[in-house]
């Protein structure tokens, strides 16, 4: 791994566009009836029409059309009334028809710009390019035969949208965080799984470096295929230590397609870097242009849903969170959804967060399910906040007693669980009194070290009372009692 000198990294700027392929969660591929179910055995999902054999003709997937616009609408894009769709020619084992259809001059969303939150505070609206729809091409597998390539055709002519950035990336952090609100936005539209390791959402990352100041863009480098957010974040930060390296010692970065070793942190060269014109662009001549209206882009804006940068500001502004809990909470869409019903049965939006952040996760990260598994409803975990704030059971029995009772038992109130399992406060007074004395009466010496001073012996009175009362009992108003009792000594 090449280490540049002190000071050598600070002359240069890292420049960065990345190009996101984002595999559409559709039941049928772009332009043929088949299945675009993920799974099946090699090559079950496919036809005459996918393999591109003479005489078949492709027809458009108007679902993938909607996701397509949803997510230029997501992306604050402009979404281009007149479509049209282009063959994109080169050849690779695993496309079968010689050819790509893909959009070219007439991409579906223009501009655009996705924020992104930065680890000093900042926000950055990343720039789109633009987002255009096509087919992806099948699978070649190389770890299958002894001696042989093989080829699974399941996934060619599934539909995919292309989200191409400008060069607008100046750290690996900020690509990292790009990669993942664009997710997070894919998943809340329930467009697209996201799921880099499947290979449904992957990226390229074009990556060149130049000196502080210029403003003409150095040589760039196209790194291919890149599978998690945190190799595209290792992939960047080894190009720009390898370009500067290059550059300081008098070379010339030469524009390649690379390869990303995950092992070894590395790059190489795949091939020398295709330009448009390699490709040989021409309209597609068997699909007719595609011809959108505004009644037809207002009726998908009417359906989005909230997204998460829209959700993150409300829990600040308007519930009173902290940007930390709001970034916990949306992160995940199916937790956000869990926590929207939540906060429409309780106006304790900060304990709802906690629950939701502490025992609630807790539980989904210890039993490996998600929040559209788990068996409390959002109602019922709100009646639970609702008798802790008020006091009629104490926060530590309802984590650990009533919670998991709620969890065995879904089909019960909360306030049922309580009475059953006799967890409900004590209102008698003498029963708080009586566990007072009894606590001050085994500990004498204790007692002694508080009227000196030490208020810290407070804390293991109260555990031998919650002890003795088996939690039953206000902690709050039972300290103020207990101070009470100790300074009447």
């Amino acid at each position: 791994m090449t280490v540049l000198a002190n000071g050598i990294s600070d002359k240069y700027e890292l420049v960065v566009g990345l190009e996101v392929h984002a595999q559409l969660s559709t039941l049928s591929k772009a332009f043929s009836a088949d299945s675009a179910a993920f799974g099946a055995e090699p090559n079950h999902h496919i036809s005459a029409v996918s393999l591109g054999h003479p005489g078949t003709l492709p027809f458009l997937n108007k679902r993938a059309v909607e996701y397509a616009v949803k997510m230029g609408l997501a992306c604050n894009c402009t979404i281009n009334l007149n479509n049209s769709f282009a063959r994109k020619n080169y050849f690779y084992a695993d496309l079968p028809k010689g050819y790509q259809i893909t959009q070219d001059q007439a991409p579906v969303c223009l501009g655009g710009y996705v924020p992104v939150r930065l680890a000093e505070g900042k926000q950055k609206d990343i720039a789109i390019h633009h987002i255009h729809m096509e087919e992806d091409a099948g699978k070649s597998m190389h770890d299958q035969h002894h001696a042989d390539s093989l080829i699974d055709l399941n996934r060619a002519g599934v539909p995919l949208i292309e989200i191409v950035t400008q060069p607008d990336i100046r750290s690996a952090e900020e690509a990292g965080q790009f990669l993942t609100e664009t997710r997070k936005i894919l998943r809340y539209l329930d467009i697209c799984d996201g799921n880099m390791e499947e290979g449904s959402m992957r990226c390229d990352a074009n990556i060149s470096v130049r000196l502080h100041g210029a403003t003409e863009y150095g040589n760039r480098c196209e790194v291919k295929n890149l599978n998690s957010i945190r190799n595209v974040q290792r992939a960047i930060e080894h190009e720009f230590v390898r370009q500067v390296d290059i550059i300081e010692n008098g070379g010339r970065i030469d524009q390649n397609t690379l390869n990303f070793n995950a092992d070894t942190g590395e790059t190489s060269v795949l091939r020398s870097k295709e330009m448009a014109n390699d490709y040989r662009y021409f309209p597609e001549p068997d699909l007719p242009p595609l011809k959108l209206t505004e009644q037809y882009l207002e009726n998908i804006r009417k359906s989005l849903p909230a997204l998460p940068n829209q959700l993150y500001h409300k829990y600040i502004e308007e519930l009173g969170l902290s940007a930390y809990d709001a970034s916990v909470i949306t992160a995940e869409r199916d937790l956000a959804l869990y926590f929207e019903e939540l906060v429409k049965h309780t106006d304790h939006y900060k304990a709802a967060a906690n629950w939701i952040m502490g025992a609630v996760k807790s539980y989904l990260n210890d039993h490996d399910v998600t929040i559209s598994n788990f068996g409390v409803t959002a109602k019922h975990l709100a009646e639970l906040i609702k008798l802790v704030d008020s006091g009629v059971i104490n926060n530590s029995v309802a984590s650990h007693k009533l919670f998991p009772a709620m969890i065995k038992e879904p089909g019960k109130t909360p306030d049922d669980l309580a009475k059953e399992l006799n967890l409900l406060i004590s209102a008698d007074t003498d029963d708080v009194s009586r566990f007072i004395r009894d606590a001050i009466a085994k500990y004498p010496d204790k007692v002694k070290e508080y009227q000196k001073g030490k208020k810290g012996v407070l804390g293991l009175f109260m555990g031998e009372i919650m002890k003795s009362s088996k939690g039953k009992i206000d902690p709050q108003k039972t300290n103020q009692l207990l101070i009470k009792e100790l300074e009447s000594k």
